[in-house]
């Protein structure tokens, strides 16, 4: 009974008449299966804010279906990088590319360059493997097969603030707690391949690195559970390897599994060269000398000779990778674009990541969406100060659907019940790939944002952010949500 003591009267007139739900003077209350679900997950209706309206091809949307607490700022979780896509859309294009230098400094013998390799990164959010190799051969096909010197990446298109991956939740080592870089490789996680054997726990590693491990994990018995909490995984160099350290216990019961992991014991500059080492190799050159990150040149020095440029896929690639599986760094990297490519001056005493919070701010009043109460911290979502109400997600959402770039925004978000993030939400329902929806989470955070076609053939803005202890439950509200839009818009 505390759930439904805790509702507003016009909650409580729509639980108990939900007949009336569909009548014009009842149209923003929420729907009676909303309801029932925010009292089965123990959520009260004054942690959650709703807004949902017909959107049309002038850029606005109709009269809000429902709008529950909708002008109450929120922490949106992931769904905070629909704005970054957006703004990034808007602000840089949808073909925008991001291009990584690579230059010589001294002179070519033959293909033996007797000096150094410079890379100076741009911020590249996806620097996979796969593109890094392709980079390398062009590399090669520039003549150099033999490096002399050293390779030396510039950071300088990224401020170097401090960063502590272990500061959000104490997982370091989680992929999501990854940070900006503007030499970014393989969004710096490492790929395990965890082989339970009779002898014992054996790892591999698809990732190109070469990989030695020390493994000194116990295994019990028992369910597996969450596994990866209790394994600790410590990186360092052994000359030019990779060294894991593995320890802790692994319930047999676990078999083989796949483990993502950012080697946060290792800084930015050993894991890009490990992977660079194995790669260079692989496309047939050599290289022992030191692999040097994160040194800033004011100026390059002015007898190098650029040999490459290597290009991005664009944007509007980077952001269905980012937008369908929630990649919290690729955001960062992009958010943080839009402070390096800006117009705007910088302000006194701002660094490039308030600076884009202010860019994306003053792009958003002119739209005219009020920005009052908005909150940006590192465009991930990942952040525990990022506020945004569901009216003002609402408004860039309308507005988004009647842009130019609206094809390419719709496109990167994951379609319910089909793929990315959404995969396994109402799959097999009737709601089931007619809506694209970005879902976002954290500890006591559940949100959804984006549109859904109804079945009468309109389509809809939705947004339902719960911020709340019993949050976790909050994914069968948003679910039931998605199904009476389609069922009733």
């Amino acid at each position: 009974m505390q759930g439904i003591v805790l509702l507003p009267m016009l909650l409580f007139v729509s639980f108990f008449c939900p007949e009336l739900v569909s009548g014009t003077s009842y149209a923003q209350a929420l729907p009676a299966g909303v309801i029932r679900s925010l009292n089965q997950a123990q959520i009260p209706a004054t942690a959650v804010s709703t807004y949902v309206a017909e959107v049309t091809m002038d850029g606005h949307s109709a009269v809000p279906l429902i709008n529950w607490q909708s002008d109450v700022p929120l922490q949106p979780a992931s769904v905070m990088k629909l704005v970054t896509s957006y703004a990034a859309l808007s602000l840089l294009g949808p073909a925008y590319h991001w291009n990584t230098a690579v230059y010589m400094h001294g002179y070519l013998d033959g293909d033996v360059l007797h000096g150094d390799v410079i890379i100076r990164g741009a911020g590249d959010p996806k620097l996979v493997p796969e593109n890094f190799w392709l980079m390398l051969r062009q590399l090669r096909a520039s003549g150099i097969r033999q490096i002399d010197g050293n390779v030396v990446v510039d950071s300088a298109w990224m401020e170097m603030l401090p960063y502590d991956p272990a500061v959000f939740d104490g997982h370091p080592d989680r992929p999501y707690n990854a940070g900006a870089d503007p030499f970014l490789v393989n969004y710096n996680v490492l790929s395990l391949q965890l082989h339970d054997e009779l002898s014992g726990l054996r790892v591999t590693t698809d990732t190109p690195v070469a990989l030695e491990s020390d493994v000194n994990v116990r295994r019990v018995a028992g369910a597996c559970g969450e596994w990866r909490d209790k394994m600790t995984a410590n990186f360092s160099l052994a000359g030019q390897k990779l060294h894991l350290s593995l320890s802790g216990e692994y319930a047999k019961s676990c078999g083989d599994q796949h483990w993502i992991v950012q080697p946060y014991t290792l800084n930015r500059g050993e894991f890009a060269g490990a992977v660079f080492r194995q790669l260079w190799a692989e496309v047939g050159g050599q290289f022992s000398g030191q692999f040097i990150a994160r040194q800033q040149f004011s100026d390059l020095p002015p007898d190098v000779t650029l040999l490459m440029e290597w290009r991005s896929p664009p944007l509007a690639d980077i952001l269905r990778d980012m937008n369908k599986f929630s990649n919290n760094v690729m955001a960062r990297n992009v958010f943080l674009t839009l402070a390096n490519d800006a117009v705007i001056p910088l302000a006194e005493n701002e660094n490039q990541l308030t600076r884009a919070a202010r860019r994306v701010q003053l792009w958003l009043a002119g739209l005219g969406i009020d920005n009052r109460g908005l909150v940006i911290e590192n465009g991930s979502g990942l952040s525990r100060t990022a506020r945004i109400s569901a009216l003002q997600l609402g408004g860039m959402l309308a507005h988004a659907y009647d842009s130019a770039v609206m094809p390419e925004f719709i496109a990167s978000l994951p379609v319910l019940g089909v793929d990315g993030t959404m995969k396994k939400r109402l799959a097999g329902q009737a709601v089931a790939g007619h809506a694209h929806i970005k879902s976002g989470t954290l500890e006591q955070v559940s949100a959804i944002a984006g549109y859904v076609l109804s079945a009468s053939g309109k389509r809809y803005v939705v947004v339902c952010l719960i911020n709340h202890e019993s949050a976790a439950k909050g994914t069968a509200v948003q679910d039931a949500l998605l199904a009476w839009i389609y069922e009733h818009g």
